[in-house]
């Protein structure tokens, strides 16, 4: 019997932020801005902000001929989503490796993906984004709700890569597991309590390692969805490692194994 496809929801459509990632802060957007290995779509500065960092901001933006635009300090928050810290500007990086799920799967997704799903801690989601890409993993999704938005802390936390990551956006964690299923991915869970090994249970090349938050772990409706559930075993009555560790550990024994 053939599986129907998940249907396809509003929240679903194509957003600007499957694009962009949006930056906000003084510093972060000079530095995005004087990168000359990013390219910055524009930048929206708040018609009240003053002083020598927006005349450095202003300065960068034309040297490098990016739009900068004036608008009201409300459309500058709207857009950061954080009003504590924006500091009256925000700019909007192209990320070149990111796109929606489901035009990386119509374009023939192959090889490991991580999916996130509940992880809040925005220095957990930007270690992960640095593992997934250095371990070369085909995608990384990171859903727009119930994960912690890619801000400047979860690019100070990658370490510059989240600009460059191979993120894959959708709405929900158990919209993106669905989807992958229905394209043939196997998916994998990781539960301290598991009877399979992460090192010895048979995974195919494409599989979705789905990482849990850090004090729920996995979501029921996505618990729901998983094929096959590994643990990482630990030593001295350690029970479990940091969600970024862990995937840490996940994407390298991939690596390993990919080169038997």
């Amino acid at each position: 019997m053939t599986a129907r496809p998940p249907e396809r929801r509003e929240s679903d459509a194509i957003s600007p932020k499957d694009r962009f990632i949006t930056v906000y802060g003084r510093n972060p957007v000079l530095e995005a801005l004087s990168d000359p290995g990013l390219h910055v779509d524009k930048v929206l500065l708040s018609d009240s902000a003053r002083g020598p960092h927006v005349s450095e901001i202003v300065a960068a933006a034309r040297r490098s001929s990016t739009p900068l635009q004036r608008v009201s300090a409300e459309r500058v928050k709207k857009i950061a989503g954080n009003g504590k810290q924006d500091q009256g500007v925000c700019a909007d990086v192209v990320a070149p490796a990111m796109q929606p799920l489901d035009a990386a799967l119509a374009g023939g997704l192959s090889g490991p993906v991580l999916v996130l799903d509940g992880i809040t801690t925005p220095a957990n989601v930007g270690m992960i984004l640095r593992t997934g890409t250095g371990a070369g993993f085909a995608g990384i999704v990171v859903p727009r709700r119930g994960v912690a938005s890619i801000d400047p802390l979860v690019v100070k936390a990658s370490a510059g890569v989240a600009f460059r990551a191979p993120i894959l956006k959708c709405a929900t964690a158990d919209d993106a597991v669905e989807s992958l299923r229905h394209n043939g991915f196997h998916v994998v869970g990781l539960d301290a309590d598991a009877e399979s090994s992460l090192y010895e249970a048979r995974m195919p090349v494409n599989t979705a390692y789905v990482l849990g938050g850090e004090t729920a772990g996995l979501s029921p409706a996505v618990a729901d969805l998983v094929d096959t559930w590994v643990s990482i075993p630990m030593a001295t009555g350690v029970e479990s490692l940091n969600v970024s560790a862990a995937a840490a550990v996940v994407c390298f024994e991939v690596v390993r194994r990919s080169l038997e």
